[in-house]
C-alpha cells in the first residue's frame, strides 16, 4: 500500500477480548445469530457483492438494500436490514458492523474501518472476500483431514459394538447345542465373554463416553492448564500435529499480512490476532511478538524464540521488515504454507487409509478366527 495512503489511515484499537465470541462462534466456520448460523461462504458472498456494487459507484446504503433484497430469509438478511438502517441513520459501516460482532469480527470491522479512512473501501472489501474464501478453504481441508479417520473409527466401533452386543453372545448357546460349550478355545471364550459383558453393561460405557466428552468441553473452557495440554497434544500428534501447526502458521501469516496490507497498524493487527487465535501456544507466540513491537524491537527474535515459526518464516519476516515489504512477505509465507497444508493433507490420507484397513482386518480376522475354532474342533471330532 502506498505510504501516502498509509499515513491517512487511522484505525481504532481492537478490543483485547475476542469479540467475535461474544454472541456466537468466532469467524471462520460459521456464525451464530438467533440460534442459526451465518456460514463463512455466505459472509464471503455478501462481502464480494458489496465490493462489486460499491465499485460500480452505488452508495453504501443502496448497495446494502440491493443485497438485502437478493438474500433469502434468514439471519444474514436480518443483519443486512439492520446495517441499512444504521447506515441510513448516519452511522459508518464499520461501526454498524461492529454491533453484529457475532458475524463481523474485529478483523473484519478493522479492515472496513481502514477502507473508510483511506477511501479504498472497494479494494478492502475485495481483499476481505478473498481472505475469507482462502481462510475457509484451508480450514475445511484441515477439518476434512481430521474428520475422515474419526468418522471411520466411529462407524467401525459402532458396527463392532452392535456385533458384540447382539450377535456374538448368541454363539454360546449355539456352540453348547453342538456340544462345543465345555472347553472352548481361549479366543472364542474371550470374544464371547466380551460380548456378554457389553450386552449387560453397554449403557455404562455409553454414559461414560457422554460424561467424558462433556467433562472435556468444560475443562477446555474453564481450566487453562488442561486447555494448554490439549493444544500441545494437538501439535504433537503423529501425522496430524504437523498439519495443525502448518495450518496455524498459514492462517497467522495470511491474516497478519492482509491486515497490514489494508492499512491496520502493526500493534492493532497483532492484538486482533491474539484475540482471534484459539491455540494457547500460538496465542502466546503472537503475544510475545506484540510485546516486542511495543518495546521498539523487531519481529524476528520473539518469533524465533517461540518455536512456533521455523527459520524460513522468521527470515522472510525479518527481510520483509527491513525492506518495508512485510505484508508481501507474509503473503508469500501464507502461500507457501497453504501449499504445504495441501500436501500434508494428501499424505495423511494416503497413510491413514492402509493403517485403518489393516487394523480393521486384524480385528475382524480375530473375531472370525475365534468363532470358527469351535466349528473346526467339531469337524476334527467327527473325523475321529
Amino acid at each position: 500500500m502506498p505510504k501516502k495512503l498509509q499515513r491517512k489511515l487511522s484505525v481504532q484499537k481492537a478490543s483485547p477480548a475476542p469479540a467475535a465470541q461474544k454472541n456466537g462462534t468466532p469467524s471462520g466456520g460459521g456464525f451464530s445469530f438467533g440460534g442459526k448460523r451465518v456460514t463463512a461462504k455466505v459472509l464471503a458472498n455478501f462481502t464480494n457483492q458489496l465490493a462489486v456494487l460499491l465499485n460500480a459507484g452505488i452508495p453504501i446504503a443502496k448497495s446494502l438494500r440491493v443485497i438485502e433484497g437478493q438474500l433469502p430469509p434468514g439471519p444474514m438478511k436480518r443483519i443486512s436490514s439492520g446495517l441499512v438502517e444504521e447506515v441510513e441513520g448516519g452511522t459508518p459501516l464499520s461501526e454498524a458492523m461492529a454491533k453484529h460482532d457475532s458475524v463481523f469480527d474485529p478483523l473484519y470491522t478493522n479492515m472496513v474501518r481502514a477502507g473508510e479512512a483511506g477511501g479504498v473501501q472497494e479494494e478492502i472489501l475485495n481483499r476481505l472476500s478473498g481472505f475469507l474464501e482462502q481462510s475457509e478453504s484451508i480450514k475445511s481441508r484441515v477439518k476434512g483431514a481430521l474428520a475422515y479417520p474419526i468418522a471411520i473409527l466411529v462407524v467401525a466401533i459402532a458396527v463392532l459394538a452392535l456385533i458384540f452386543i447382539f450377535v456374538i453372545p448368541r454363539f454360546r448357546s449355539v456352540f453348547e447345542s453342538m456340544g462345543q460349550g465345555g472347553a472352548m478355545h481361549w479366543t472364542t471364550e474371550t470374544v464371547i465373554q466380551v460380548g456378554e459383558h457389553l450386552q449387560g453393561n453397554w449403557w455404562i460405557y455409553l454414559i461414560s463416553i457422554v460424561l467424558v466428552v462433556a467433562l472435556h468441553r468444560v475443562l477446555m473452557v474453564k481450566v487453562f492448564g488442561y486447555r494448554s495440554a490439549m493444544h500441545k497434544l494437538a501439535l504433537r500428534m503423529p501425522l496430524f500435529g504437523n498439519l495443525v501447526h502448518k495450518s496455524m502458521v498459514a492462517r497467522f501469516a495470511r491474516t497478519f499480512g492482509t491486515l497490514i496490507q489494508s492499512g491496520v497498524p502493526h500493534l492493532d493487527a497483532l492484538e486482533i490476532l491474539v484475540a482471534s487465535t484459539s491455540n494457547v501456544h500460538m496465542k502466546s507466540a503472537v503475544g510475545s511478538v506484540q510485546a516486542s513491537i511495543k518495546e521498539g524491537a523487531g519481529f524476528a527474535v520473539p518469533m524465533g524464540e517461540s518455536r512456533m515459526f521455523d527459520d524460513i518464516v522468521v527470515n522472510m519476516v525479518d527481510v520483509g521488515e527491513q525492506t518495508g515489504e512485510l505484508d508481501r512477505m507474509l503473503q508469500k509465507v501464507a502461500d507457501r504454507y497453504e501449499v504445504e497444508v495441501d500436501r500434508t493433507v494428501e499424505t495423511t490420507f494416503k497413510v491413514i487409509e492402509p493403517i485403518l484397513l489393516v487394523v480393521m482386518a486384524v480385528v475382524v480376522g480375530f473375531i472370525v478366527f475365534a468363532l470358527f475354532m469351535p466349528l473346526l474342533s467339531m469337524m476334527q471330532n467327527l473325523k475321529r
